[in-house]
């Protein structure tokens, strides 16, 4: 393979996991404000599996081609003019693009060098590679969005996967009560992050378990079980739902207004600086990072058809290079 050329997983059409194949694409050269990174690892998200199929951000991304995923973490190869926060040779992780086209599923990557950060010096290239985009929105949300404080309750649903294993130790880590629901099975490691009540959705509705909770992290959505509109039940007055995959319609603010009580949709932005936090407290030993599987670059799509059968703990990671 030539120096201008590297591999990317690229989909030609929507469809299912076998859309996606590796292919030859040029290499991308930083353009100023922006770095090269080199690769070792990118994380799989919901929202991959979702856009591949023609949901989630395909509507932004328009028709394919295009090459999927958003988190990255690398080393960085060349820096353009203007960078001075990040230098050749520093190991860095980021949610660049999102919601555009940043084509994390290769072996390089450029994005303005500001939607990095040091990697964590404590994880390796797969677990930090987990982190950007299910941290950050975790962060996000419970942080930025609902100003989660110390001794309010926080309901996190789908506590187990990506985003809700982080929002349980975030909110935890602010000294909020944390109520999580998940499959019993993973009740005993959710409560070794800091939930302080679990549920199983399986057998118990949330809303006949738990109340007066001052924020509810909704990461299931009223397209599964109607549960963004369920958790408006379990809120005290004036209290918040932060309604991440499905956002807000206009039956759901209806009945928020009904009830007494506040509801926002979210959507994560690319936060350099959030993840200069989060690495901290992940190398503090204040948050851990669960990756449950790995697949090389080339198994993409059995890597999709695993997430999309769902009850995943943590994340999925492709390995890139080494």
């Amino acid at each position: 393979m030539s120096a201008d050329m590297m591999r990317a997983v690229v989909q030609d059409g929507f469809g299912g996991p076998e859309v996606l194949r590796v292919q030859q694409v040029p290499r991308p050269t930083p353009l100023p404000t922006e770095v090269l990174v080199r690769v070792h690892a990118a994380g799989i998200n919901p929202v991959d599996w979702k856009t591949r199929g023609g949901t989630g951000m395909a509507g932004l991304l328009g028709e394919p081609p295009f090459t999927l995923g958003w988190d990255v973490s690398g080393v960085v190869e060349e820096v353009g003019f203007g960078v001075t926060t990040l230098k050749a040779g520093d190991e860095v992780y980021g949610m660049p693009w999102f919601p555009r086209v940043a084509n994390a599923y290769a072996e390089y990557v450029t994005a303005p060098a500001r939607q990095f950060a040091r990697k964590p010096a404590t994880l390796d290239h797969v677990h930090a590679a987990a982190v950007p985009l299910a941290a950050l929105t975790a962060w996000q949300a419970v942080v930025d969005t609902a100003h989660v404080q110390a001794g309010q309750r926080v309901l996190v649903t789908a506590a187990a996967g990506g985003v809700g294993h982080f929002a349980v130790q975030f909110a935890r880590h602010l000294g909020a009560r944390v109520i999580a629901t998940a499959g019993a099975a993973r009740h005993p490691w959710l409560k070794e992050l800091g939930a302080e009540e679990t549920i199983d959705y399986t057998t118990t509705r949330f809303e006949d378990a738990t109340a007066d909770v001052d924020v509810v992290i909704d990461l299931v959505g009223d397209d599964h079980d109607r549960t963004s509109t369920r958790s408006l039940k379990v809120l005290r007055p004036g209290g918040l739902l932060v309604a991440i995959p499905a956002g807000v319609s206009p039956d759901l603010a209806q009945a928020a207004e009904a009830a007494g009580v506040r509801v926002t949709p979210f959507l994560v932005e690319p936060d350099g600086t959030a993840l200069t936090r989060i690495a901290d407290l992940i190398d503090a030993g204040h948050v851990a990072v669960e990756v449950e599987e790995t697949f090389p670059l080339e198994q993409a799509g059995p890597a999709h058809a695993r997430g999309e059968a769902g009850r995943t703990r943590g994340k999925l990671v492709l390995t890139v290079s080494n």
